[in-house]
């Protein structure tokens, strides 16, 4: 496909598509009967049978005839794009070399593969073979092992190998000649009589190939050249390090006594009530019963954390060997989008030129943009990308900087001349500086003249109106920015895919949110591209490390264990963050502690970006299961069991033949039926259907263009998912604002397992809200996807046990602590205010205690120090990130969780909806100036008022202590020490509300204002200075001492 060959925009359901070239050069038309030759210039032509010429079976690189045959005869005989020898085709005549192969076609004998690998490959022909009438002629035997299969009214035929040059669409678009031949993988099913016997006569070649990859067959070792290589390709691509013994021995220790303590602590407190204050002492109770509760769910999904190490030479000497086609696996990138207001498009630019530039070879990578605003401005600005992508990626690989963000790498504050050592650098790089601003001037531009929407709508540069200026009510919009036949850099090397594309919205229609637009995502590049694996990125997390993928590869590629990983997941790290990380932004107590912890068990938590998926784990399929172990057959040597086991396979002998014939219509049957219901499961799309199938990923190789843009419209439409499994069981899942956590903890229950990877230098690297405001309302949302989760049947703690439970224990444990920890909320506010009321009331919620029961409270606190101590040693999280985090839990635990939950209840039993809110991703000019920017909003009304009733309590009770004299110090240390703890645990929180040192806010005057007067009310209350006589009353006896 070529790149800016106009935006397509359509609609499936309304029968309509355009072309507009409203932002392109007009170009010359090319003729679309037939491929060009990339040699000659001449149509490549058809065979002697009347199918399109292919020269190389391979890769299809398009040749005509006499520059085949010339080439064999005269030149090299090998694919001038993939280095493959050409094999003689039917017509051909024979050259030298080619008196070892068979006087048939080779292109319809080349793929006589009988591994099980390739099954897949043989249901989708089977598929294909039923909905097409092109490919194979009747003459060929090997379809009669495919079952006839209905087809339905809106299938399409597969049609396209992307991309492939094309310059005109027009009647080609409604219409295109489906012409190619599919070259199919005949592998019978296992079971039948033909798969058993073409299984035998491949069992021997397998076994060599084996036996020479093991070294036991073929030249020694030492008079191989390559030895020393090849024995570095055979080693793992990663391993696992443990955590050294002294490090996580104390700490499983110390857990082990820390929960032994919690026993005895919560019987001494049950068995031991406050008669006097009897609620008080209730309340808090049950408070600390659901707190051990909750540490029990967050702390044994720790007990077995691990690191692990990546090797990328060993990854490049196996899949990238020096004169031969790279072998590392396609990747289609994913970013998503909706506002380009609160998502400013400069930061999503960054994000694409970090990914345009990455360290993979160009023709792996293709990134797709989901623009779920279709906006204007957000398609101008890739636009621009584009554009100024073509200097910027070639500067990035010349001179090999990091990060590749333009933004990020020209904002460093480092010497950026270390390890440079060609003399063009500096030159090269004030120029490329220069570009970067002028490419911003025009980017801001774009977003300066979006603020102010014409009273007509948005209209395109050739008069046509915007598809998209209803953004509720709008076709499917697709335009190819870059690509092989338009997406050559200054250089004239060629770039990885750019494709934007905005899904079909009409009224009426659920569109689920992100987790909509990422499930089109998937089905488009599965049409165009079909990378077995996928990369997840938010629009403001640009790739800081240019080997990430490579990283990833490192786990999913490796041949021993990658099959039956789902996704690796990189650690979240964030720019622009205030040094003291005030509200816990950086987040490294989960990120390098519990997701560390995971990763030994079963793998991380899908944490929303920074994540490769392969591809078909999405699909929901499972894992391939591992060879089973062969039944015992008992012989005749046990006179007891051995005569009854040879009559039977006896009898069993005799039926042989009719079982075998019984058990191959029985396979036929249920291939039938499962490609009957592969359109049910994933769609009316043939096209689509039969990716779905291909392990390894790539394209039918036989269609045109402009017929896979029209089926990838037609994948996107907003009716395409009814009666489905999207959303379900396929894809993102439905059902939540973090889809992120139940689209893995579907996969994990499937038995899949994912990798924690964390590289030394960070992988991805992105923008959080440091504004309180901004910081509540986003764990507001984290929270409540979480109550959607627990209130849906997804929830953790029931789901997932039917066919097997394949979801560990202690990974449960996690998945129902990421549900359950909003409800924390409740008793953690309950908590934070009983110090207040204790105070003002004199009452407390304990006895007094004794000598021997302060053991249990000095054995508990030294417990939970020596937990967090030990954690932080073997996890490298410094003591100051430890206690941010702490002091945010109580923050977001009173304010946004809480809310969460009563928003969650309400959802659940009233039915009433709450609004997702996008994070805004735009920065302050003054640097941390949004940190001290004061926002006000409903979610800071419960901190705020525990505050005022702590400082209102303290004041009150050592206001009554100074007053009633000596012995009433004794019993409000326990209260003071108390209610100290939840003013150091908010104390983050009022620096929040007082905004700069030198600013009052006027809330926090009107709150001073308000405290004041109910402190001078309590004053008058307890009336601290005035003696309180001991003895008769006055008054009633009438004695005037």
């Amino acid at each position: 496909m070529e790149a800016s060959a106009g935006l397509v925009a359509g609609s499936h359901n309304r029968n309509e598509l355009v072309v507009i070239h409203g932002h392109e050069e007009p170009k010359p038309l090319k003729n679309l009967d037939g491929q060009v030759c990339e040699i000659c210039g001449d149509d490549v032509g058809l065979t002697v049978d009347g199918d399109l010429f292919v020269a190389c079976n391979e890769c299809g690189f398009p040749v005509c005839r006499p520059c085949y045959e010339y080439e064999r005869r005269e030149g090299s005989q090998l694919c001038p794009q993939c280095k493959t020898r050409y094999k003689r085709l039917k017509g051909s005549p024979r050259v030298e070399g080619d008196e070892d192969e068979e006087d048939v076609d080779d292109i319809e004998h080349e793929f006589k593969i009988a591994d099980e690998k390739n099954k897949h490959n043989h249901m989708a022909e089977a598929m294909l073979h039923g909905k097409m009438s092109y490919g194979r002629g009747p003459e060929d035997d090997d379809n009669a092992q495919f079952p006839p299969v209905i087809a339905g009214n809106r299938s399409r035929p597969v049609s396209g190998e992307f991309p492939i040059s094309s310059h005109a669409y027009g009647d080609q678009m409604l219409s295109s000649s489906l012409h190619k031949r599919i070259h199919p993988y005949p592998v019978s099913e296992p079971g039948s009589a033909r798969g058993d016997e073409k299984y035998e006569d491949g069992w021997k070649d397998r076994m060599d190939d084996w036996k020479l990859q093991q070294g036991n067959l073929g030249p020694e070792p030492d008079e191989d050249p390559d030895a020393v290589l090849l024995d570095e390709a055979r080693q793992p691509l990663s391993r696992k390090v443990p955590i050294a013994s002294s490090k996580i021995n104390p700490y499983r220790m110390v857990i082990v006594a820390r929960l032994v303590i919690l026993g005895f602590f919560l019987r001494y407190r049950i068995i031991n009530p406050v008669h006097d204050a009897i609620g008080l002492w209730l309340t808090s109770i049950i408070c600390e019963i659901w707190f051990a509760f909750s540490w029990i769910l967050d702390q044994f999904p720790k007990w077995f954390p691990i690191d692990r190490e990546t090797y990328l030479d060993r990854l490049s000497v196996r899949y990238e060997r020096e004169g031969e086609p790279n072998l590392l696996a396609p990747v289609d990138v994913f970013v998503s989008t909706v506002d380009p207001m609160k998502e400013p498009p400069l930061v999503t630019a960054n994000t694409i030129l970090s990914i345009l530039s990455m360290d993979y070879p160009v023709d792996k990578i293709s990134c797709y943009i989901s623009d779920d605003g279709a906006s204007m401005c957000t398609f101008e600005a890739l636009s621009e990308t584009a554009e100024f992508a073509k200097k910027w990626v070639p500067f990035c690989k010349k001179f090999n900087i990091e990060p590749r963000a333009p933004e990020m790498y020209f904002s460093e504050k480092i010497d950026y001349l270390k390890d440079k050592v060609q003399p063009t650098f500096v030159k090269e790089r004030r120029a490329m500086k220069r570009e970067y601003e002028e490419f911003k001037v025009r980017v801001n531009a774009l977003v300066a003249k979006a603020q102010k929407v014409p009273p007509g709508g948005w209209i395109m540069q050739d008069g046509t109106p915007w598809p998209g200026n209803n953004t509720k009510d709008h076709p499917g919009m697709i335009q190819v920015f870059l690509g092989h036949s338009g997406g050559c850099d200054t250089d004239g090397n060629l770039l990885p895919r750019l494709v934007y594309v905005s899904r079909e919205k009409r009224p009426g229609f659920a569109h689920h949110k992100k987790a909509g637009a990422m499930n089109a995502l998937v089905r488009v590049s599965a049409v165009l591209t079909n990378a077995p694996f996928m990369l997840n990125l938010d629009c403001d997390h640009y790739i800081n490390n240019s080997k990430a993928v490579r990283e990833a590869m490192c786990f999913l590629m490796d041949p021993q264990t990658g099959k039956k990983v789902c996704y690796v997941q990189f650690p979240q790290r964030f720019d622009g963050i205030d040094r003291n990380d005030r509200y816990a932004n950086r987040n490294t107590v989960f990120f390098d502690i519990n997701m560390k912890g995971l990763d030994g068990i079963q793998g991380p938590v899908y944490v929303g970006t920074g994540c490769v998926f392969r591809r078909q784990a999405l699909y929901g399929y499972s894992p391939p299961k591992g060879p089973k172990r062969p039944k015992m057959v008992s012989c005749d040597c046990c006179p007891c069991f051995g005569r009854r086991r040879k009559e039977k396979y006896a009898k069993d002998g005799a039926n042989a033949e009719s079982a075998m014939l019984q058990q191959g219509m029985e396979d036929d049957k249920e291939l039938l039926m499962s490609q009957m219901n592969f359109e049910k499961k994933f769609g009316q799309s043939s096209i689509f259907v039969t990716s779905t199938l291909m392990e390894e990923g790539g394209v039918p190789p036989s269609s045109s263009p402009a017929a896979l843009l029209k089926e990838a419209i037609h994948v996107i439409s907003c009716g395409y998912e009814d009666k489905t499994e999207w959303g379900t069981e396929l894809g993102w899942i439905y059902g939540s604002i973090t889809e992120d956590i139940l689209t893995g903890f579907k996969m994990h229950c499937r038995g899949w397992r994912s990798i924690y990877c964390m590289p030394k230098r960070p992988a991805f690297k992105g923008t959080a809200p440091i504004n309180l405001s901004d910081r509540l309302n986003q764990v507001l949302r984290w929270a409540l996807g979480s109550i959607e989760i627990f209130f849906s049947p997804h929830c953790p703690a029931w789901y997932g046990y039917k066919g097997g439970n394949k979801l560990k224990w202690l990974e449960r444990f996690a998945y129902v602590n990421t549900t359950v920890y909003p409800f924390t909320s409740l008793p953690l506010l309950a908590y934070c205010i009983l110090p207040a009321i204790c105070l003002l009331t004199d009452k407390f919620i304990m006895p007094p205690i004794s000598t021997f029961a302060g053991l249990y409270f000095v054995a508990l606190f030294s417990s939970i120090i020596a937990t967090g101590l030990l954690e932080l040693k073997w996890s490298g999280v410094s003591i100051e990130e430890w206690w941010r985090n702490e002091q945010f839990w109580v923050i977001g635990g009173v304010s946004a969780h809480l809310f969460a939950v009563i928003q969650g209840l309400l959802k659940v039993l009233a039915g009433i909806d709450t609004n997702f809110t996008v994070t805004s991703k735009a920065a302050d000019d003054e640097e941390f100036g949004e940190l001290y920017s004061f926002k006000w909003t409903t979610l800071l009304i419960p901190p705020t008022t525990i505050l005022i009733i702590n400082i209102v309590g303290v004041v009150a009770g050592i206001s009554d202590a100074i007053n009633n004299g000596y012995q009433s110090w004794g019993p409000l240390f326990g209260k003071l020490f108390f209610s100290f703890w939840v003013i150091v645990h908010l104390y983050p929180f009022l620096k929040g509300l007082m905004g700069r040192q030198n600013r009052t806010p006027t809330i926090v005057v009107i709150w001073s204002v308000l405290l004041a007067s109910i402190f001078s009310l309590l004053w008058v209350r307890i009336d601290p200075f005035v003696m309180k006589a001991k003895g008769p009353d006055t008054k009633m006896c009438g004695i005037n001492c």
